[in-house]
């Protein structure tokens, strides 16, 4: 109570905010479902998720963030409420240069007409977080300039702390909110938009997934000027391109829409598969098409990540369906879900449901909406992890779709079986755990001297076994054998790492 008493005072202003448009869009039903004390309102049930999605938008960046990250969560929340945070975008009106110019001169250090050759004081594009200028290098490269909006970091760190008050009282609250795990959702959304705030994090970003397709000249990441970049500031490559609208707009500019349809796929999952780190939010605005049937990756301020266990049971869940495999289906659902308290039936049920619904050719969208539908109605859960995986997939399904309406997902998976089995034979692959044995190993050879003189001691202690079961005396000689051809692969270790 104290905590809650200490955040209210401290951003009353904030909340003030939030509650007059909570009420302005009609949501006491919600928060009285969410047991945070408001009260049931007389309105249609089928408008409160367009209402809801509707006041994120009003309260910014930061609840429009909650909203994407709720989108991800088809397991828990019905297809309507789903389609409608789908839609959130985050969007504000342009502010005059004027207004910007004191952060941008700080970060540069000097003017922005003195830094590049040409600063184009209008602004490209508005976002509520950020706003958007052209300018071009003193060597003549075209470059944006992403700039933090002023004052905006102070507000989401306000709404963090008001929106994490909220989930741990609504976690207390209400057994239907507790299902949602929010305390653990708000800290998901804190570390996404703490990242974003620092433009540097997209940078890095940018740079790392530029090195995992240095081979692939068909993609494009823009190179980031750190000589400019701070956190407030991010500096990059101009990428003129088509956003993926339509096949004939790609057409009439001499690109193939089946061409960047294969590469979209396999590019997205060599990010999944093969490098464990992918564009979370790959929709058309991020996705730019270039001359010579290229794609140019925008907008990386959040970034998944899948660890090679994650890959693996993906990699199992897709081969389960397509072998018709109801036993590995259910090991992999029932790993999903462990310690959610779901009965093993209804996880055989749930596989049994699927392969039979989708075993054999693999429609990925339908597969998710029958997986998600079936994980609300049994319980079962999904680690986040994975969750934004399959959004990730599913929302560039839907792009591909558009341009190449008879986009065949799986033909991109079978391609990509070789990759992920090339990556796993690589140097790469292997050396970190060739060098994290070689710890291991390194780690038990310095405790081998004083292991020796004890097990040295032990043998000569023993006392002498009747004659009937006297031990063959080679035995000592034999351990000490052992023991010399462990420290020799030990040396050994040492030399590799």
């Amino acid at each position: 109570m104290l905590q809650t008493l200490i955040v209210a005072g401290r951003d009353r202003h904030r909340l003030q905010e939030i509650a007059q448009v909570a009420g302005r869009f009609g949501l006491g039903v919600l928060t009285a479902r969410l047991g945070l004390g408001s009260t049931e309102e007389d309105a249609d049930p089928a408008e409160l998720p367009r209402r809801t999605r509707l006041a994120l938008e009003a309260l910014g960046p930061t609840f429009v963030k909650l909203g994407q990250i709720l989108a991800t969560r088809g397991d828990l929340l019905p297809p309507d409420w789903i389609a409608e945070f789908e839609r959130l975008h985050s969007s504000a009106p342009t502010l005059p240069f004027d207004d910007l110019r004191d952060a941008v001169e700080t970060a540069l250090g000097e003017p922005p007409e003195t830094a590049f050759a040409s600063f184009d004081p209008n602004p490209l594009a508005a976002a509520s977080m950020a706003q958007v200028h052209r300018a071009t290098l003193q060597d003549g490269r075209a470059v944006v300039l992403k700039i933090r909006r002023p004052h905006i970091r102070p507000r989401i760190e306000a709404d963090l702390r008001l929106i994490a008050q909220g989930a741990l009282l609504a976690e207390r609250a209400s057994a239907e909110t507790r299902r949602f795990q929010p305390v653990a959702l708000v800290r998901k959304l804190a570390g996404a938009m703490l990242d974003e705030c620092d433009f540097t994090q997209e940078g890095r970003n940018a740079d790392r997934l530029r090195a995992d397709f240095i081979g692939e000249p068909r993609v494009v990441v823009p190179a980031i000027h750190w000589q400019f970049t701070s956190d407030a500031l991010l500096v990059m490559d101009y990428v003129d391109g088509i956003r993926l609208t339509g096949p004939a707009a790609l057409q009439a500019a001499g690109i193939d829409p089946a061409v960047i349809a294969a590469l979209g796929a396999d590019v997205v999952l060599d990010m999944v598969l093969v490098h464990g780190r992918f564009h979370a939010d790959p929709h058309p605005g991020n996705l730019l098409c270039l001359s010579g049937n290229r794609i140019a990756l925008l907008d990386l301020g959040m970034i998944g990540h899948v660890s090679p266990r994650r890959r693996e049971e993906f990699i199992g869940f897709v081969q389960a369906l397509q072998r018709g495999d109801p036993a590995l289906l259910a090991d992999i659902l029932g790993t999903w879900s462990a310690g959610a308290g779901v009965a093993p039936e209804a996880v055989r049920t749930a596989a049994d449901r699927l392969i039979a619904r989708h075993g054999g050719p693999l429609v990925l969208r339908a597969i998710v909406t029958d997986l998600l539908a079936v994980m609300r109605e049994t319980g079962l859960v999904m680690p986040g992890d994975l969750l934004l995986v399959f959004k990730a997939l599913i929302t560039i399904d839907g792009v591909l779709a558009a341009i190449q309406p008879d986009f065949d997902l799986s033909a991109a998976l079978r391609r990509a079986s070789l990759r992920i089995v090339r990556s796993r034979l690589s140097a790469d692959h292997w050396m970190p755990v060739v060098q994290e044995m070689a710890w291991e190993l390194g780690r038990i050879g310095d405790d081998a001297p004083r292991l020796l003189r004890l097990l040295v001691r032990r043998l000569e202690v023993e006392p002498a076994a009747p004659a009937a079961v006297q031990p063959d005396r080679a035995g000592p000689r034999w351990i000490a054998a052992a023991i010399l051809a462990g420290a020799a692969m030990i040396a050994a270790a040492g030399l590799l790492g």
